[in-house]
């Protein structure tokens, strides 16, 4: 992955690497490379790696740039090329992390993954994105790790498996603590947007409104395909503030409580062929066909108590079908308000 990255045109020119001279070294990609896509700052209260590790690594990249772009027409848009210049690369000797050598960008890249440092930000990255959030990669090195056990596991799979990333997501699908994990992460803008756009059935094909909807995300602090820095965006609690969970609510809100649209439509009716009546059954029957969705006692609670306050639930006649599933939308706009339906 770091080689293919490090090659990449695109990542090439976004961190200034064709601008990287062996008589004028541009650090850019250097210092991101061993920041924000391998090392991290710092572990355990250490700095991972040095400023002159960030200048020796950089040496070593120089002439990894890219081909002289094609002219877009006549014909369109041509692919960037990847390009390897020997004569602008620094063949000098670098001390990189304590090791010496003529190196250029691949023996910096094997001499990262031998790093404690290495296994230990690859398991807390994973451990963040499919177990449960934690602090973001620039607190890491004064930050103890919610949950050392499960570290430690992933970065024993990441070494004894010559660093094999898939051999480390077997580790993590079969681990308790990712089996065990509930309500462990806030869900980013993207994951509110598309998850509500399929339970709702709506969109799925392009239509005419689907820019607005797509724009949804940047309202709640996430644009897509234009993250702030180079470091993507900061996640967990970070997605939350007293702007943008208004924003995530008020959206959900107004696309679950649309009675029209054809998956709301259809959980309306999954209700009714169930025969629903009694208020708690009513409330249990939504949270299962939005998810199925577990929520606290005392959640289920305040839903329960709503759905009571409205008298009995029936759905013989049109009349009491209109106001079931009327009822049915306020019991699903209430529980995509829950902390609940904002965790993962």
């Amino acid at each position: 992955i770091l080689s293919e990255l490090s090659r990449d045109p695109g990542m090439v020119y976004f961190l200034d690497n064709c601008e990287s001279h062996k008589d004028a070294v541009n650090e850019n990609y250097g210092r991101e490379l061993l920041e924000l896509f391998s090392l991290g700052v710092g572990m355990d209260g250490h700095p991972n790696y040095s400023e002159e590790d960030v200048k020796e690594c950089s040496r070593a990249f120089t002439g990894w740039t890219r081909g002289n772009p094609m002219p877009r027409w006549p014909h369109g848009r041509y692919a960037w090329i990847r390009k390897y210049d020997a004569d602008d690369h620094d063949d000098g000797v670098k001390t990189f992390l304590g090791e010496t050598g003529h190196w250029n960008g691949e023996d910096i890249i094997n001499i990262i993954v031998k790093q404690p440092s290495c296994a230990r930000f690859i398991a807390r990255h994973l451990y963040n994105f499919f177990v449960a959030d934690d602090v973001e990669v620039a607190q890491w090195e004064g930050t103890p790790h919610r949950d050392p056990e499960a570290i430690r596991i992933l970065e024993q799979a990441f070494v004894e498996n010559n660093y094999e990333i898939r051999a480390v997501l077997r580790v993590l699908f079969n681990s308790d603590f990712f089996k065990n994990a509930r309500f462990a992460k806030i869900k980013s803008p993207a994951e509110v947007v598309v998850g509500t756009m399929r339970l709702v059935q709506d969109y799925t094909t392009p239509k005419h409104g689907m820019h607005p909807i797509a724009s949804e995300t940047r309202y709640m602090g996430q644009d897509m395909m234009d993250p702030p820095t180079v470091e993507g965006w900061h996640t967990g609690k970070e997605w939350i503030d007293s702007g943008t969970l208004v924003e995530r609510i008020n959206f959900v809100a107004e696309q679950v409580g649309n009675t029209d649209l054809p998956g709301v439509k259809a959980i309306i009716n999954r209700l009714i062929d169930r025969g629903v009546s009694d208020p708690k059954e009513f409330v249990e029957g939504c949270l299962d066909l939005m998810g199925p969705m577990e929520v606290s006692e005392n959640t289920l609670l305040v839903l329960t108590d709503h759905a009571s306050k409205a008298g009995e639930l029936r759905s013989t006649t049109e009349e009491e079908r209109a106001d079931f599933s009327k009822r049915v939308g306020e019991t699903l706009q209430l529980i995509v308000a829950s902390q609940e339906y904002q965790l993962c």
